[in-house]
Order: C-alpha cells, then structure tokens, then sequence
C-alpha cells in the first residue's frame, strides 16, 4: 500500500492545487488594503462614540473573505460546500448608520477581489472609494442643524422660549413636547444657528422656570 493510496488521490490533488505564493500575495495585499480601510473610516467617521473594535473587524473581515474566496476558486466541490454552509448564518447586529454598511461592502468586495487574485482591480478601486469617502463624508453643511432639549418647570415659559428662538436662529421647528404633569415639560427643537455661537443657550438656562437646556448635533436620526 502506497502513500498515495492511503491518502487518496482527491487529498494530493487538492494540496497540489494550493499555491503558496498567490496566498502570500492576496493576503498581503489584503492587510494593505485593510489598513487603508482602517485609516479611511477613522478620518471619516461622525459619529457620537468611534468604535475601535469594529473598524478593527473591518480589516479581521477583509481577510476572512480573501481566505474564503481562495478556498473556493481552488475546489468546486469545496465552493458548493460553503455556499450551503454560510447559508445558514445570521447576523443579528444593527448597523445604525448607512456609512458603516458602505465600510462593509467596500471591505468584503476587497476580499473577494483579493481571494480571487484580481489585485490591480483590488488596487485601482481602493484609493477611488478612499479619496471620494475623504472628500465628501466629512463634507459639513453649510448651516448645521442641531437640537436644543428645554426641560421647563412647567409650561408657561414655553411662549417666552419660542420668541427668544425665533431672534436667535435662522430657522426652528418644533420635534417633540413632553408633558409629564407635575414633573414638569420638556421641549425638543430642530434649529439652525446663524454662526458656530452657543452663548444662547446660557441665557436660557438663566430664564425663570428653565430647569435645564441641552444642545446637541443633530444628524437626522435623533429618536426621542
């Protein structure tokens, strides 16, 4: 019984077919392009609070792609078997911002493009997506919105607050009003400054019967 026989000939064929060299490349090309994944989304994100651990798995998910993808060009047998493996997978996590989903499709494409040896085309796309991402996801509007929570000891400032507003912004929209009967009213209100000056919302505060007033960017997703 020889060697051959033992391990069978589908075993030797499979070894043989795998290329060291072509793996060391797409994976180097990989952590290229991941690090530059992971440099882009840190200059560009703006959100509340970064998340060093998902723009880390950026990268982690670019080279489990790149793996995936040259186990699956090297067997069709093998192909078949992981498409009705990731089949079954769930993935429960909320992406609460669409950029993030950009960052994951950019991130996966980049692995199987790797995986799949097409590296100038890995290449090429990588700085085009980077420097579009750079220019115009940090791109600020030229009149920020931004909303301004006024918790009242009870309601009858609520004129005096609504015509102190209109002088001291350009625009105001009412989002929501909270009355909690005796704990008091508070009110949410979409505005636009006429300058980067918040020394409005000190005076407020000082107003009789403002318990508290809060500032905050406001990205269009604010929920209550």
């Amino acid at each position: 019984m020889t060697f051959n026989d033992i391990f069978k000939s589908s075993f030797l064929e499979g070894f043989s077919s795998f290329s060291l060299l072509d793996t060391v490349l797409s994976l180097g090309a990989a952590i290229l392009i991941g690090l530059f994944i992971f440099y882009v989304y840190q200059k560009t994100y703006n959100g509340v609070l970064y998340s060093r651990s998902f723009n880390v798995s950026l990268v982690a998910i670019l080279l489990v792609t790149t793996l995936v993808i040259n186990g699956v060009t090297s067997n069709v047998v093998l192909s078949l078997g992981m498409v009705g493996a990731l089949s079954i997978v769930r993935f429960r996590t909320a992406v609460k911002d669409p950029m993030d989903l950009v960052f994951l499709f950019w991130a996966i494409a980049e692995g199987i493009l790797c995986g799949a040896s097409l590296l100038p085309l890995a290449l090429l796309g990588c700085p085009v997506l980077g420097i579009f991402l750079l220019l115009f996801a940090n791109h600020q509007q030229k009149d920020n919105p931004y909303l301004i929570i006024i918790r009242l000891m009870d309601g009858k400032q609520e004129g005096r607050i609504e015509e102190f507003l209109q002088k001291e912004v350009k625009k105001m929209q009412l989002k929501s009003k909270t009355v909690n009967g005796g704990a008091g009213t508070e009110l949410i209100y979409e505005i636009r400054p006429h300058d980067s000056d918040s020394g409005f919302v000190n005076v407020i505060s000082k107003i009789e019967g403002v318990e508290s007033a809060v500032m905050v960017s406001y990205d269009g997703n604010y929920a209550a």
